[in-house]
């Protein structure tokens, strides 16, 4: 007999606290949607320290001595109904997960990102392509330069404005002759300079363009950058004439912009041409007429260039009286804002994909 002469082997009434944990149990279980959720579930009712079935288990020790195997095989049963029952559960949701690995076919594509060489490089690119077509070798050099092959073998002495330090960006100044004579180093400011590099290891003839970066002292705005691409052209040979220099630039133009682009020359001065001369071409966007963008000209300047001065192939040791030539140089970034009838330079470097993504060669 138990106390108030209740036999031992009599149903126990529910307990509260069992009762009461099922009932959580049964709201919580209906809400299972997700491995996530059923993990949740487990850990609120399974956890070792504080899941709430365990906890109930633990309760046995508190009960009076004559109920506690009842109430441990209520709290057991309840434990082992809820292992199960979430056992179950998990069972299900695994057999429905997707398979990893396995594709759905009926599932929309994915467009991924396609990436696109930079218009300054397809301009650079479209204009090596031109030339080598002519028969022109590709050469590169040094970007560090000395002001031998930047300004002196290029008929630019120590006065000239373009050796002054508002142009040009000196690493190291000269040292004088007491101290040892050492010339001064600069950022190239011009790929010019691989004309002297290239005439100095090589005889005529010769037909090269030399593409790179170059280096001046300006400031970032709408038409100047303080570093751009310049693609340098050099022939030399016996016979080559002021004729031969305007067809080639007008074959270039016509390859590049059209064959319904027209040319003009124009008079201009550099150190190491004589004579020299500006290509210009007619505007695009106007076809001629004239608009804001050639400033109501119908002309667009595009490139410097000129007859190989005989100063500069003394410098190399060529005989002007035998060898004559002609040199050209443009920069890439004024091509491609000619060609693409753009007025910014700085939109090419901003890495704006609006705007990147509209240019097209």
């Amino acid at each position: 007999m138990t106390r108030a002469g209740v036999p031992s082997d009599a149903p126990m009434t529910p307990d509260p606290e069992l009762e009461r944990i099922r009932q959580r149990f049964d709201e919580a279980k209906g809400s299972i949607a997700t491995i996530g959720d059923l993990e949740a579930v487990r850990n609120l009712f399974l956890n070792r320290t504080d899941g709430l079935a365990n906890a109930a288990v633990k309760l046995i020790a508190g009960r009076p001595a004559d109920e506690r195997r009842a109430f441990g095989a209520a709290a057991n049963a309840l434990k082992r109904d809820i292992e199960a029952t979430l056992a179950a559960r998990e069972a299900e949701l695994r057999a429905t997960a997707p398979v990893a690995g396995v594709v759905d076919v009926t599932l929309p594509g994915r467009v991924p990102p396609v990436g696109r060489r930079h218009p300054l490089t397809r301009v650079r690119d479209r204009v090596e392509a031109i030339f080598t077509a002519m028969g022109y070798a590709v050469i590169d050099g040094p970007e560090l330069e000395d002001e031998w092959h930047n300004f002196e073998a290029l008929n630019m002495p120590a006065e000239h404005p373009a050796r002054d330090m508002q142009d040009t960006l000196y690493l190291t100044s000269p040292v004088g002759a007491s101290e040892g004579s050492r010339p001064a180093t600069l950022l190239r400011t011009h790929t010019s300079g691989m004309q002297i590099r290239y005439m100095e290891a090589h005889r005529p003839p010769l037909r090269v363009i030399a593409p790179g970066r170059v280096y001046r002292r300006d400031n970032f705005d709408a038409t100047h950058t303080p570093m751009f691409t310049q693609v340098e052209g050099l022939v030399v040979g016996e016979g080559i004439t002021l004729g031969h220099l305007k067809g080639t630039l007008d074959a270039f133009a016509k390859r590049l912009f059209g064959a319904d682009i027209r040319t003009r020359f124009r008079p201009s001065f550099f150190p190491y041409t004589e004579p020299s001369a500006e290509l210009d071409v007619s505007c695009r966007a106007c076809g001629g007429r004239g608009c804001a963008l050639c400033k109501h000209t119908g002309w667009l300047e595009v490139l410097g260039c000129g007859m190989v001065h005989p100063a500069v192939f003394e410098a190399v040791g060529y005989d002007p009286n035998t060898y004559t030539g002609f040199a050209f140089g443009v920069g890439i970034e004024r091509l491609a804002l000619r060609f693409y009838g753009i007025d910014d330079i700085r939109m090419f470097y901003e890495n704006d994909l609006r705007f990147l993504e509209q240019i097209d060669l």
